[in-house]
């Protein structure tokens, strides 16, 4: 159902001309990513403090849609944020190890 806050998934964002879903389904995806990597990292003993998903708008909520005040992302990143040194070099041995596998 759609309500006046919420666009159907056949609005169109008037800055791409793409649907507005799809510049969510950019977002989910790149939220998703960035779970399954903090899960395959906590699996092999590696924590990134400040792993996070970005958009192109600086103002922008990864979360918003056309309507919400907001302009949708037309597209997400993950960003793996800073870390320690002793975290970036177990970083560097995880991949080591899975990359001589």
């Amino acid at each position: 159902m759609t309500s006046p806050s919420r666009p159907a998934s056949t609005d169109l964002t008037p800055s791409t001309g793409r649907p507005a879903a799809a510049a969510s389904s950019r977002v989910r995806e790149a939220l998703e990513a960035r779970d399954a990597l903090a899960v395959a990292l906590t699996e092999a003993g590696v924590q990134l403090p400040a792993m996070d998903v970005r958009t192109p708008w600086l103002d922008g909520d990864p979360e918003a849609e056309e309507g919400d005040g907001g302009r949708p992302p037309r597209y997400a990143l993950v960003h793996l944020g800073v870390c320690s040194a002793p975290v970036a070099l177990e970083l560097a041995a995880v991949i080591r190890k899975g990359a001589a596998r």
